[in-house]
């Protein structure tokens, strides 16, 4: 292994092509840096350095230390780094998932605070649906989870707490033949139609689908804004998050149908395994807890704001 000296010594050499020039830079004798020349050509035993030229220069050997040392003085910075992460009480790294209801576009001023925190831990956001979000925790692909529906399931060492209620519409295209039914939409007149659902990311169930009613088809998109687009565009019909299509209600791109059965809030949460809570998790922990935070990630984006970049 170099030292630093011995490597700063090396990429001297290599950029100014001369002893004196390179001893000018470093700050020394330029006796002082011959001598360490010659110690390092000495210590490996091989020629390191090319005298026989005008201009100095590194051999190819000296040129694959100096390069293989760089590397490695790098890979001991960033251990050292780690190391002190580590002991400080920062993860390596965190694994977050969002249910796919919470836009990302909502979480990346979270991160850019989290960035400004300079700690050194490695982040991996990813999205899964309904069921899949929670088996994503217990199947440790993830550290924390955001957005889950359904009640906690019995996973050994959970914690969680609520973010809060998410309002639903039933929501149906003007051109759609249920746009023209007077009244509360009974259950007969859903089923008869094809509902879009996203599909529920689980790997070892057969998932989970909202709003079905017993034997209605269904459509099964791969995110909520493919979900609200196909019910704007008459191919199906169902329950959407009420804040983020109020824009297109208001101009008529869909129109909201009382039903005879209606849809409750859904609960999301917020969850992860409480015997590994470094410093990081916590400050994700803390941030969800915040009210103003947590109503944005359950509002959402108004859809036409978001496609008119808003």
């Amino acid at each position: 292994m170099l030292s630093e000296e011995e490597l700063a010594l090396l990429n001297a050499i290599r950029e100014t092509g001369s002893l004196s020039r390179a001893a000018a830079q470093l700050g020394k004798a330029p006796s002082t840096v011959s001598h360490a020349a010659r110690q390092l050509e000495s210590r490996f035993d091989a020629l390191l350095f090319d005298r026989r030229r005008y201009r100095l220069q590194l051999t190819p050997a000296g040129l694959l230390l100096a390069d293989e040392a760089g590397r490695l003085m790098q890979d001991m910075a960033r251990m050292t780094q780690r190391v002190r992460q580590i002991a400080n009480g920062w993860e390596d790294r965190l694994w977050i998932v969002t249910d796919e209801i919470i836009e990302f576009d909502l979480v990346m001023p979270v991160i850019r605070t989290f960035d400004a925190l300079q700690s050194g831990v490695k982040l991996r956001l990813t999205n899964e649906v309904l069921r899949g979000t929670w088996e994503a925790l217990r199947d440790g692909r993830a550290d924390l989870i955001v957005g889950a529906t359904n009640e906690p399931p019995a996973i050994p060492g959970l914690r969680w707490f609520e973010l809060g209620e998410m309002e639903w519409v039933f929501a149906v295209s003007p051109r759609h033949p249920l746009a023209a039914v007077k009244g509360p939409l009974k259950r007969e007149d859903i089923s008869a139609h094809r509902a879009i659902v996203v599909a529920d990311s689980s790997r070892v169930t057969s998932g989970r689908a909202y709003g079905l009613v017993g034997g209605q088809m269904s459509l099964a998109v791969p995110n909520m804004r493919a979900k609200i687009l196909a019910q704007r565009d008459g191919l199906g019909i169902g329950w959407l998050p009420k804040r983020r299509i109020a824009s297109l209600l208001k101009r008529g791109d869909l129109i909201e149908k009382n039903t005879v059965d209606p849809r409750e809030p859904n609960v999301l949460y917020v969850a992860w395994h409480g015997d590994h809570e470094g410093r990081a998790l916590q400050w994700w922990l803390e941030q969800l807890h915040q009210p103003r935070l947590a109503r944005r990630l359950l509002q959402g984006l108004d859809m036409f704001d978001s496609w008119n970049g808003k």
